[in-house]
């Protein structure tokens, strides 16, 4: 007696009969990867924009450098401010690896479009003497115009930082413009970038340190003095800044350095990664529960199929492969969709933002193996439910 061993299915046949149940019930195929394709996107996009943004943030550390230091007024026991020597810029610069020591010092002068101009609508804008090289130091540049000189360091002229300049509504430096700064008319010279490490001169109208004294009675003491110092030596000349910006009362002096905000930052958006990938881990699990539903539905929907098809000589193996195929293909191609859509995401979103485009190979590679895995999960029940089925019982409902 000849016993025909059973072949197994071959992947193109495989392919085409696992493919059955998605091509005849498109709608509800789509509905049950759609949960799929969004728990992907979610993880492929946060990967992305996170290596993105950080990116983005290493380049602009980079651009912007680690090596500067600000020292600033601090306050004594009874909360009164302690004003800089004004010898303090003169014995930083002192220091041996300090390379660049730029200062502003801020006044009680009131800046306004015209004097027609109410009083109290100040626009939170503050006056301050500046020195010449002050925007190389805190790598800004000059949009419009020109920065200020020997010559317009001494005259009634002023720099508008980014900030000021958009709340004084003024986008561009014509010949002759003025704005009424302490009482009296002030030249407009030029407009600043943005200064990422020193967002107080974003909102300040600079003036030079003569025309500060001359024309606002300025007292001549510095209030934020920025050091440039070679990189590898950061931590030591923090370490002295102080005592030599005060010798007299270095603990009423404040130093800090404008770009560890920027490393706390990348910092702080690493640690909310996790909670961004909890919410797409619970999409994805949600798809599951989808794709498994459909799988289920379509068990018992396609009855008449399985047992016409074990009275044909498909074997419960055959059965059970084709079933789990079709959830694996599912939940596969609801992964590939969620790749594309999170990669768009990323790309569009970090393209505004002027970042790098990084899309980590753990991003679309693990979206895909996720999906593939919680699909061949989802449709285990369902395809070993199938198997089980026996002919005569299958195809009563023929």
């Amino acid at each position: 007696m000849t016993v025909i061993a059973p072949r197994r299915m071959q992947p193109a046949d495989l392919a085409r009969v696992a493919s059955v149940g998605l091509r005849t019930r498109r709608m509800r195929a789509a509905l049950s990867a759609l949960g799929i394709a969004i728990g992907v996107a979610s993880i492929v996009a946060v990967l992305g924009l996170s290596a993105s943004s950080q990116a983005g943030l290493l380049a602009e550390i980079d651009r912007l450098g680690t090596n500067m230091l600000t020292v600033s007024t601090g306050k004594d026991l009874s909360g009164k401010e302690v004003p800089l020597p004004k010898t303090a810029p003169g014995m930083i610069a002192r220091i041996g690896p300090v390379e660049q020591v730029q200062s502003t010092g801020a006044t009680k002068a009131k800046v306004y479009r015209s004097p027609l101009v109410p009083a109290v609508n100040t626009n939170a804008l503050t006056v301050r003497a500046a020195t010449l090289q002050l925007p190389e130091a805190v790598r800004t540049t000059v949009l419009r115009g020109r920065y200020l000189n020997a010559a317009t360091a001494t005259q009634p002229v002023a720099v508008l930082g980014s900030s000021a300049a958009q709340r004084l509504g003024i986008d561009r430096v014509r010949a002759g413009q003025r704005i009424w700064l302490g009482d009296q008319w002030f030249y407009v010279a030029g407009i600043l970038g943005p200064a990422k490490l020193a967002p107080e001169i974003d909102s300040s109208v600079l003036v030079g340190f003569k025309a500060a004294e001359q024309y606002l009675g300025f007292d001549g003491h510095p209030t934020t003095i920025y050091a440039r110092s070679q990189t590898d030596q950061v931590d030591n000349v923090h370490a002295v800044l102080a005592a030599t910006a005060n010798p007299q009362f270095p603990g009423q002096v404040t130093v800090s350095n404008p770009s560890e905000a920027l490393v706390a930052r990348a910092a702080a958006e690493s640690a909310l990664n996790g909670l961004f990938l909890g919410l797409g881990a619970v999409a994805l699990l949600v798809g599951g529960v989808g794709v498994a539903n459909t799988m289920i539905i379509s068990v018992l929907e396609r009855r008449s199929e399985i047992g016409l098809r074990r009275a044909l000589g498909a074997t419960r193996g055959h059965i059970r492969t084709q079933f789990l195929s079709e959830s694996i293909l599912l939940a596969g191609l609801g992964g590939a969709v969620g790749v594309a859509c999170g990669v768009l995401a990323t790309v569009v979103y970090a393209s505004a933002k002027d970042w790098a485009v990084v899309i980590p190979p753990t991003a679309w590679g693990g979206g895909v193996a996720a999906a593939v895995a919680i699909g061949g999960v989802a449709g285990l029940l369902p395809a070993l439910r199938a198997a089980r089925m026996q002919p005569t019982e299958a195809l009563r409902t023929v």
